[in-house]
């Protein structure tokens, strides 16, 4: 599930650890979530490693407007 192009000023910011969760794109679709194993971009910026919680597999992607980061533990990302 990785996205092309389109996403080139994301504000999203993770470190990895933390949980990027992705909202269902239909009414009654689930969500989608992960644990950011690596950030690739500068500063904490995607693109992002994620590992799937629902099937285990490990992808790279940018994030759209359809994702959020819930940090690991009570920090803030840098």
């Amino acid at each position: 599930m990785t996205a092309e192009g389109g996403h080139s000023r994301s504000r999203l910011r993770a470190k990895p650890g933390d949980r990027l969760v992705i909202h269902g794109h239909r009414l009654g679709e689930p969500e989608r979530d992960g644990e950011i194993v690596e950030v690739i971009g500068d500063r904490g910026s995607p693109p992002f490693v994620v590992r799937w919680s629902d099937s285990g597999q490990v992808s790279e992607l940018y994030p759209g407007d359809d994702a959020h980061v819930e940090p690991l533990g009570d920090e803030a990302p840098d």
